[in-house]
């Protein structure tokens, strides 16, 4: 119920802001979005620059006041997108002017984005990819594979994570605050996937698709049954909830009974992981899906760029990771549950209710994931069916490089992980960003086999 609480009260701090900004395009089965937001060099948003997109159809567009510009189109093909660079800011010059004009492949009912950064020309660009709300240097998972080919936020890097764009001193520090972002929103998930290991020793595959259902779930309640974002947060945070709870009396207990082993467990995880993707494909489509169609504003702090949405992402999560801290640290059944996660046998012995721990776990994993699974698609700007699966490479990194089993090691092993990624943008192409994470994985497994916080054990 705290963790409740503490949810709710973050979330109502981001309800308003996002309710008072400008609407958007939205896709449908008849119509397509492109668009992007083009900033100057130095962050602040590109009033009136005009551009041309030609293709089936043709249209204008030009950007407002916040820098964001639209198209809608009813006719999927290939567009020609040219930016005008007359009309550019005083000063202001695209980053890679071989980049312009840009062709993007449109598909019906679903985003498409495209990318015009701007500052000094570089032998690299930095103008690959396409591009929608993510001004503040966030990372985005891996492509979707779905329709929603160019989804802002989702399934391409934003602008200013690619390597061309050379290294400064203000760019350090908006990579690096994007890292400690994304590293905490990943924790949230993470954390639950360490302890479900840590108290059954099995490795779960279908904890991405937790993250993906609450995503979803909150999706759901936001945009088909018009409830304000605090309260979809919440009802999204109870689904995955329930959803854990089902898990564990549904299909681990009864083979936790039938002494089936880890490795047949572990086959389960990922039959159930696959067949959750589809369900979840089939019923939402391929299409991203956002949760928040509004424009979020954005904050300067210092040489730092970010939206407000990413900073209440980042408190709610604080928040949430510091009362799980005091769970397993201050209250009796946390403790019980650390000590089943060191010794399932011997807490049994000590009177300890194993099996009760573990469902708590499984609740409290899914409440979390489900949370995760909210903060990030609005992080994002976006959620998709397969969103979890994107990510989960990543909590188990995080998770094994913090020690397995360990909660304060998912937290540690993620933060790692979000400013691996995120740092490694300057100095490697971002389509490589997740490959540098994997290498530090490595790397440190050979070096500490156990882990950053986790304990050595003798072999033998």
């Amino acid at each position: 119920m705290g963790l409740l609480l503490m949810t709710l009260l973050t979330l109502v701090i981001g309800a308003s802001p996002a309710s008072a900004a400008t609407e958007v395009c939205q896709p449908d089965p008849q119509t397509a979005c492109l668009g992007g937001t083009i900033r100057t060099s130095a962050g602040e948003p590109a009033v009136g620059v005009e551009l041309d997109v030609a293709g089936p159809e043709q249209v204008a567009a030009v950007t407002g006041d916040d820098g964001r510009w639209s198209a809608r189109l009813t006719a999927a093909g290939d567009y020609v997108v040219t930016l005008d660079e007359s009309t550019l800011p005083a000063g202001e010059t695209l980053r890679d002017p071989a980049a312009n004009p840009r062709t993007v492949s449109v598909v019906l009912g679903s985003s498409a984005g495209a990318l015009f950064p701007l500052g000094q020309p570089t032998a690299g660009g930095g103008g690959g990819g396409t591009d929608g709300e993510g001004d503040d240097g966030a990372t985005a998972p891996p492509a979707t594979g779905g329709e929603g080919g160019g989804e802002p936020g989702l399934d391409t890097a934003p602008a200013g994570s690619s390597a061309g764009g050379g290294f400064s001193w203000s760019r350090l520090a908006q990579q690096a605050s994007a890292g400690i972002v994304f590293g905490t929103l990943l924790a949230l998930a993470s954390v639950g996937l360490s302890l479900i290991f840590g108290t059954t020793g099995l490795s779960n595959f279908a904890h991405g698709e937790m993250v993906t259902l609450g995503g979803i779930a909150a999706y759901v309640f936001a945009r088909t049954a018009d409830l304000p974002l605090l309260v979809a947060g919440a009802l999204a945070v109870v689904v995955g909830a329930a959803a854990g709870w089902a898990q564990d009396a549904g299909i681990w207990k009864p083979l936790r009974r039938k002494r089936v082993g880890l490795t047949q467990q572990l086959i389960v995880t990922i039959g159930l992981a696959i067949t959750l993707q589809y369900v979840f494909q089939f019923f939402f489509g391929g299409s991203s899906l956002r949760i928040v169609v509004a424009n979020p504003p954005t904050v300067r702090l210092g040489p730092v760029l970010i939206t407000q949405q990413s900073l209440i992402s980042l408190a709610i999560a604080l928040v949430v990771l510091g009362a799980v801290s005091y769970f397993l640290l201050g209250t009796r059944v946390g403790r019980a549950t650390r000590a089943v996660s060191d010794n399932p046998a011997l807490a049994a012995a000590s009177g300890i209710g194993v099996d009760r721990i573990i469902r708590l776990v499984w609740t409290v994993g899914g409440a979390l994931a489900a949370l995760g699974g909210v903060l990030m698609g609005l992080y994002l700007n976006a959620t998709a069916w397969n969103m979890g699966a994107t990510i989960l490479l990543l909590m188990f990194a995080a998770v094994t490089l913090g020690g397995l089993g360990t909660a304060f090691g998912a937290l540690v092993g993620s933060l790692v992980i979000g400013l691996v990624v995120e740092l490694s943008n300057l100095v490697i192409p971002s389509d490589m960003r997740y490959a540098g994470a994997l290498v530090i994985l490595i790397l440190v497994l050979l070096l500490r086999p156990q882990g950053i916080l986790g304990r050595a054990e003798r072999i033998g």
